[in-house]
């Protein structure tokens, strides 16, 4: 049974921006969605003491067991907060924006769904380590990454995190796609900002029809749910060895 009120304090000290000091190894993993069996064999796997997980949102919709993804995940937060961090994506967004499939929300009660949203809407928004930036869409138009702390919850750079999608075409914003409303971004836009930041590797999640790899290798895009026809994949970010571009992480099927 998960505490509600253990697991929304735990949240509720960690702030939108992650930032990973000097660890071994960390292991990223994409979206889950609903895919228990995913989620169980990262944590069996991988959870060593000297490693990091971070999931980088979409626990739930999609796929057949969200509400005992989204259970699973947080009790283990609960057990191992300094190991263990839940970055939300936009499927834990469905308080401030509708959606569908959102199969996971639209069976809650009343009581349940107040419940859950207090506890997603307090998940953080990136995780940082060394040269790596990690978050579920699309980089924040922020002048630094501490600003990430006052990005809130609806918010134009919310969006961009949250439902941003990359497309490998130059510029900038490329408006909204036509067919699912994301706001799409360019090379530019990744560029500039990956820049800003003084990283040289994002890891992300969320957009299926995205290559692996983009923008020169160092935009990394990776699922781990069964509810895509793409293979399960994590990434795993070993520091004991240099770390230049996506190619050398370590990609793992599961």
């Amino acid at each position: 049974m998960i505490n509600f009120s253990k697991i929304k304090k735990i949240f509720s000290q960690e702030a939108k921006l992650i930032e990973i000091k000097n660890p071994k190894k960390v292991i990223f993993v994409g979206d889950t969605h609903g895919d228990l069996e995913a989620s169980e064999k990262v944590i069996k796997k991988y959870l060593k003491p000297a490693n990091k997980i971070v999931f980088l949102g979409d626990y739930i919709d999609r796929g057949l067991h969200s509400k005992e993804n989204l259970d699973y995940l947080l009790e283990q937060k609960e057990k191992f907060p300094n190991q263990i961090y839940l970055c939300g994506g936009n499927h834990e967004g469905h308080h401030i924006l509708e959606f569908s499939p959102a199969d996971f929300w639209e069976n809650l009660n009343i009581d349940e769904y107040r419940k859950y949203t207090e506890i997603v809407k307090k998940f953080p928004l990136v995780a940082v380590v060394r040269d790596i930036i990690a978050l579920h869409g699309a980089l924040p138009d922020v002048k630094n990454l501490k600003e990430i702390n006052k990005i809130e919850l609806g918010s134009e750079r919310w969006f961009q995190i949250t439902w941003g999608d990359f497309v490998e075409e130059p510029g900038k914003f490329l408006g909204f796609n036509s067919m699912t409303g994301r706001p799409q971004f360019g090379r530019d836009w990744f560029n500039n900002l990956m820049e800003r930041f003084h990283k040289k590797v994002l890891i992300r999640s969320h957009q299926p029809t995205a290559p692996q790899f983009m923008y020169d290798n160092r935009c990394l895009t990776i699922f781990t749910s069964s509810a895509y026809a793409r293979e399960r994949t994590i990434a795993i970010a070993d520091f004991t060895k240099q770390i230049k571009t996506a190619k050398d992480l370590e990609i793992k099927r599961i």
